[in-house]
């Protein structure tokens, strides 16, 4: 009995940590606005139209449980080719994809209306920041097996 009881103790004890260690930190838990994608090499040759430039984005992605502004936020790239948000908020659960070429902005779409690529084909450094300049996020890539990174 007394074995059996110990046994009983220890796979409860077991259980508890392993349920600890499972759980979510605190930041998984309520979400994060974090870089998603970093699409760098658009598909064909590079003949700088505006199509092909709208093909090379950055997507930032919202998964927390409400709306958060990134009014003042900028993305910015390794040679400091910055993207600056205006007046915009992400909404809860939702992606925004942020074109270097011209195009209307909508709540899924923004458009830096750049004439000239901005990400490098080979490697480059994505970072999200806060209107403040603080570093939310950050991914980076080093391949030309690929055309994106998944952040």
């Amino acid at each position: 009995m007394r074995y059996s009881r110990t046994l009983s103790t220890v796979a409860a004890m077991a259980a508890a940590v392993a349920g600890t260690v499972l759980l979510p930190t605190q930041a998984q838990a309520v979400g994060s606005v974090h870089l998603y994608k970093v699409y760098y090499d658009s598909p064909g040759t590079d003949s700088r139209s505006n199509a092909s430039l709208n093909a090379e984005y950055v997507q930032i992605r919202n998964t927390t449980t409400r709306a958060v502004s990134l009014t003042g936020w900028s993305v910015v790239d390794a040679s400091n080719h910055k993207y600056t948000f205006g007046s915009y908020s992400l909404a809860r659960g939702k992606t925004v994809t942020v074109r270097t070429g011209s195009g209307t902005n909508t709540a899924a779409n923004r458009y830096q209306g750049r004439a000239a690529y901005v990400w490098n084909n080979d490697r480059d450094k994505a970072t999200l920041k806060k209107s403040t300049g603080a570093v939310v996020d950050t991914c980076s890539y080093n391949s030309t097996r690929v055309d994106y990174k998944m952040c």
